[in-house]
């Protein structure tokens, strides 16, 4: 009999698929040890995490009545299946073709105007010297943000009103008053404006706080070799800004085609309707207040996938210059 010690195999004598299953237990060890030690941190995105699977996958299962002649009485298990009949109703909708324009019009001017407008104003936050200046009106330019579109879209109407602040300066010169808020031609602008008025302050946070992480000594380099303030901005703040412009302006992207109810439905009016009627007031009326869920729901799904394609193109053009969200 052979008593010759048995050799012991290296990690990297072994065979590949024992090696990556070794490797594979070594990871799920570490992640282990790192709960423990960091539980306190795993316990706080417990409600993050709920939050999602409630409230956004949950709810994906529901899409399937998109493909149905949805019956409340009868449910998602007995509703008798349509497929794509919904999908060819609302594509054959005279109507949809208007709507989908005007939501299409409207998110446009939003993203040339509105996006660009918290990162202008985080630059110019960011030139303020004067602290007390600075947060004075930092927190005015935030507090809209906490006002609902109830109260922002009655203070439109105020302001816009024939006896209303702007009517009133007009005439001081003597200028005829305008109706601004049954007039199409104005509708787009006062949507666009009236956004920009209530979201830009708080758009600036993430802005701010980018800004605020650049190394310092990089302008103060820049100083040394004679660079004023708008050569500082162009080659070093936004430069290094670009990634966190990237990230949000694809987040945006994606939601291309959901503008919010709440803030069009209060500002529209019956004059309006051509020019402001979008698909998610669209929904409100064909869905809440007539019950076509299958065909309310298809065109949710159509809006997720048409955002989802608008996300992945330009995610891969950021892609092309070593940004990206994946």
């Amino acid at each position: 009999m052979d008593h010759s010690p048995v050799k012991q195999q290296s990690v990297s004598e072994l065979p590949l698929n024992a090696e990556l299953l070794i490797q594979k237990k070594s990871l799920i060890r570490i992640y282990l040890e790192n709960m423990k030690k960091h539980w306190m941190l795993y316990v706080m995105i417990i409600p993050g995490i709920l939050y999602y699977i409630i409230f956004k996958y949950v709810p994906l299962l529901g899409s399937v009545i998109a493909f149905q002649d949805y019956q409340i009485f009868k449910g998602i298990f007995e509703s008798p299946w349509v497929w794509f009949e919904n999908f060819k109703y609302i594509f054959s909708y005279q109507d949809f073709y208007q709507v989908l324009r005007n939501t299409i019009m409207i998110a446009f001017y939003q993203l040339i105007f509105g996006f660009p407008a918290p990162i202008i104003l985080a630059l110019l936050f960011n030139e303020v010297r004067l602290m007390f200046f600075k947060r004075t009106v930092q927190s005015l330019f935030y507090l809209p943000h906490f006002l609902s579109w109830v109260v922002v879209g009655g203070i439109v109407f105020e302001l816009l009103a024939a006896e209303g602040v702007i009517n009133a300066i007009r005439g001081l010169f003597g200028a005829a008053p305008i109706l601004f808020m049954q007039e199409e031609s104005y509708f787009r602008t006062i949507v666009v404006v009236s956004g920009i008025w209530k979201s830009v302050g708080w758009g600036t946070i993430i802005y701010l706080a980018a800004i605020t992480a650049i190394n310092p000594s990089l302008y103060e380099a820049a100083v040394i070799d004679g660079a004023n303030r708008w050569k500082q901005i162009r080659y070093i703040t936004l430069p290094l800004l670009f990634p966190t412009i990237l990230v949000l302006f694809l987040l945006n992207i994606g939601n291309f085609l959901e503008l919010g109810f709440d803030q069009i439905f209060n500002l529209l009016t019956p004059m309006t309707y051509s020019v402001g009627d979008i698909i998610e007031t669209y929904v409100y009326r064909a869905g809440v207040l007539q019950g076509q869920f299958s065909v309310t729901t298809a065109i949710g799904l159509f809006q997720s996938v048409v955002g989802f394609i608008l996300l992945w193109i330009f995610n891969r053009l950021a892609r092309k210059s070593g940004q990206g969200l994946w």
